[in-house]
């Protein structure tokens, strides 16, 4: 029947207009976020391994991440992302195989300049080498050679 979709749309509007309102006095009062709620980023330095698997899978290439060898071991030296640029879609989140970056609940992220809206979650410098070389007996250049399939004493 012809305006059987304006009629159901006008009931749920005036039985809407006479309900209770839900008006919440925001700077003092806050409403709970849901848990899958994506606000604001926060980075588990700890778990992060420098791999740069968020970076890559960011479409809009918001993440800019900076790293340094450490002793055999990456170290993540800089994390910015340019949250102006960000959809907010969660493929970094996603992609993070150590659950490195997530989410959290925190809604306020307005800033006065544009400059102020990047997020740098990490700057520090990269940490000196802790091993110090060691000498070289006859025995350990004996096992390197070994393991790298030379024989000792034989050339070639």
């Amino acid at each position: 029947m012809f305006g059987q979709g304006l009629i159901k749309g006008l009931q749920i509007t005036w039985g809407r207009m006479f309900d209770k309102k839900q008006t919440v006095k925001y700077p003092y009062e806050k409403i709970e976020m849901f848990p899958r709620y994506h606000g604001r980023f926060e980075l588990d330095v700890d778990k992060c391994i420098a791999c740069g698997l968020c970076a890559n899978a960011c479409p809009n290439k918001v993440i800019q991440l900076e790293k340094e060898k450490v002793d055999k071991k990456q170290f993540l030296t800089k994390y910015v992302m340019r949250i102006e640029y960000c959809l907010f879609c969660g493929l970094c989140v996603e992609a993070c195989n150590k659950d490195a970056l997530k989410f959290s609940n925190i809604i306020d992220m307005n800033q006065y300049r544009r400059s102020w809206v990047r997020l740098t979650l990490v700057d520090r410098p990269a940490p000196e080498m802790t091993e110090t070389p060691e000498e070289e007996t006859p025995a350990k250049v004996a096992k390197n050679e070994a393991a790298a399939g030379q024989a000792p004493g034989k050339e070639g």
